[in-house]
């Protein structure tokens, strides 16, 4: 076998190896799959183990990561809602850029007596964060839809772009700017160029494109193609001297609102997971760990010198320009402190350029990679803090929402969610006095927005409520949240304190109808009835007669209300509640199995 193959295999089984090693431990220990990636990167970089030798030789396939992570995200956007968010993005995103580069810059150029356009190059880079970790981070702990995550996203999108006339304008500062002035223009033409090439590919080309391709049937095609655009855009971009990044994320919002969407996703998604691996695992690489043998304190304080220089800056921004919470702002500051995958891009250009020297080129990439691996520890170390009792902040509950002035009741109903509203307009239409109970103003302002419904603020775990609300002379209580533990709790109290009323209460799920039954309540599980009805219309869909389907559906109901009375009887031994579901599914197959042998029989004399 050829040595360029035994290299090129051997590279594949370290990078998957340690993969495979690293970031399940670093899952196991709650510090996230980006910690996993990156510490694995570092372990066999030519620091440490010395596996992989020419991590730049990596560098520009990992980087499709970044652009395909990119891509995904512009798919799950639109050009209207891009627009809705023009605020965040230019407001936000301006606003860190700016304040943060201004802030870094001064403490480059009048702390480390840097030259003033060295200082500006500095400033500008380690305002940028890295989106690649920043959004994976977010995904990680389901914060991408919360209120900083969706910010956070917006800031991240403006750094993109800004990055653009960021790396055009390191060769200016660099000292080359005896150019001629006609030959300035060539960059900027070229940029409009290729992204007006890119949007009348996009809408004209694109979609008669997937058509076709959709129509051969053959998956693999279909992979290739949607890689081929990816790529091929960003190729062009790069060509163009863009980021590559942004030309994925054009790609994708070109394509947000097309038919193909969800497919071109689920076709990528494999291998955005995948070469966003290897993009940590190369910064990782890159990482000189001998500068902190050598110089610790020049390399921890550098890294801690940045990360307080942007997070209060963006702590700011995300209250002022965001409308965001303290809290909130806290989590975007902390997520959007480290450096940026686009200033190794950037410092990359300034060294060659002459405007930083080696070595400083040296520690700004350590002190990026180590801002990386110290943030997940932060955020880790932020959520696990005691926090004292939450201060509510839902809206104040109106007097009038409180006052019980209600006719005796014959049912009382604890929560309004969508089993609760179905009871009480059962009850309302056959004029059954009825009192509701629920803990959320916007729930009670709703519900009588409709009509005049005795539905009133209370916690039915409270006994001084159900005393306003008449409930020890109700016939029956129904117990209706949303919360199944809550119900649980609800239906324990009413036990105590009234023991000889029935109680009907909601049930998530087998296991929980079992527990309300052990309290003496009647269980009714949120989506039994639903299914029953919905296993009714696919056999009718099917063909199977009316009354066939009825008498096979109220079969179906009565053996697994039987099924549950069994299970009941052992509950608490699961060995015996696993034994009792398989006897039940035989005895049920035995038992449809008779229905079509009578069915055929009468078939048959008709």
């Amino acid at each position: 076998m050829p040595h360029e193959s035994q290299s090129l295999l051997q590279a594949v089984v370290v990078f998957l190896l340690a993969a495979v090693l690293m970031v399940p431990l670093a899952k196991k220990l709650q510090l996230g799959a980006v910690l996993g990636y990156l510490l694995a990167g570092v372990l066999i970089g030519p620091s440490v183990l010395g596996l992989i030798r020419q991590p730049e030789s990596v560098s520009h396939i990992s980087e499709l990561g970044v652009v395909l992570l990119l891509f995904i995200i512009g798919l799950e956007l639109s050009p209207r809602r891009l627009w809705v968010m023009r605020r965040s993005v230019f407001g936000a995103g301006l606003a860190q850029v700016l304040l943060c580069g201004v802030a870094i810059g001064s403490v480059a150029w009048l702390g480390f007596a840097q030259a003033p356009a060295a200082a500006l190059v500095l400033g500008l880079g380690l305002a940028l964060s890295s989106t690649a970790f920043g959004l994976q981070l977010l995904a990680e702990r389901k914060e991408l839809q919360r209120p900083h995550g969706r910010l956070a996203f917006a800031i991240l999108l403006f750094q993109d772009i800004a990055a653009i006339p960021l790396i055009a304008l390191v060769p200016l500062l660099s000292g080359a700017g005896d150019v001629p002035a006609d030959h300035g223009w060539m960059p900027l033409l070229r940029v409009v160029g290729s992204i007006g090439l890119v949007v009348i590919g996009g809408r004209y080309l694109l979609r008669p494109v997937f058509r076709i391709v959709v129509k051969t049937g053959l998956q693999e095609v279909s992979t290739a193609t949607a890689l081929l655009v990816v790529i091929g855009t960003a190729w062009l971009m790069e060509l163009a001297g863009i980021s590559m990044a942004l030309g994925g994320f054009l790609a994708g919002l070109l394509l947000a609102d097309s038919e193909y969407r969800h497919e071109l996703e689920a076709q990528i998604e494999p291998f955005k997971g995948l070469l966003l691996g290897l993009f940590f695992i190369s910064v990782g690489m890159t990482a000189q760990i001998g500068l902190l043998w050598s110089a610790p304190l020049v390399v921890l304080g550098l890294t801690l010198l940045l990360i307080l220089l942007k997070l209060p800056l963006i702590f700011g921004v995300g209250r002022l320009a965001g409308g965001l919470s303290a809290d909130s702002a806290l989590k975007l500051g902390v997520v959007l402190a480290t450096g940026g995958e686009f200033a190794f891009v950037v410092f990359q250009m300034a060294r060659d350029q002459g405007l930083i020297g080696v070595a400083e080129h040296s520690y700004l990439v350590l002190v990026i990679t180590l801002s990386m691996v110290v943030t997940p520890l932060i955020v880790l170390g932020l959520s696990a803090l005691p926090r004292g009792k939450a201060v509510p902040v839902a809206r104040a509950v109106p007097e009038e929402y409180k006052a019980m002035d209600h006719d005796t009741p014959r049912v009382l109903i604890a929560g309004m969610g969508r089993m609760g509203q179905m009871v009480a307009r059962l009850l309302h239409a056959q004029r059954v006095p009825f009192v509701a109970l629920d803990t959320s103003v916007e729930t009670i302002e709703l519900t009588r927005s409709f009509g005049h419904m005795p539905i009133f603020y209370g916690d039915p775990l409270r006994p001084e409520i159900l005393r306003a609300a008449q409930a020890p002379g109700v016939d029956c209580f129904v117990v209706a949240t949303n919360d199944a533990q809550n119900n649980r709790r609800i239906v324990e109290r009413l036990r105590q304190l009234y023991p000889g009323i029935k109680v009907i209460a909601r049930a998530r799920d087998r296991s929980d109808a079992r527990f309300l039954r052990s309290l003496g309540a009647v269980p009714v599980r949120e989506a039994f009835f639903s299914s029953l009805e919905m296993g009714r219309e696919t056999l009718l869909t099917l063909g199977f007669e009316s009354a066939q389907v009825d008498v096979r559906v109220q079969r179906f109901r009565q053996h697994d209300e039987d099924l549950l009375d069994a299970q009941y009887e052992v509950r608490g031994d699961e060995a015996a509640i696993m034994q009792t579901a398989r006897e039940a599914r035989t005895e049920l197959e035995t038992l449809f199995e008779s229905d079509r042998f009578e069915d055929t029989k009468t078939a048959d004399r008709s």
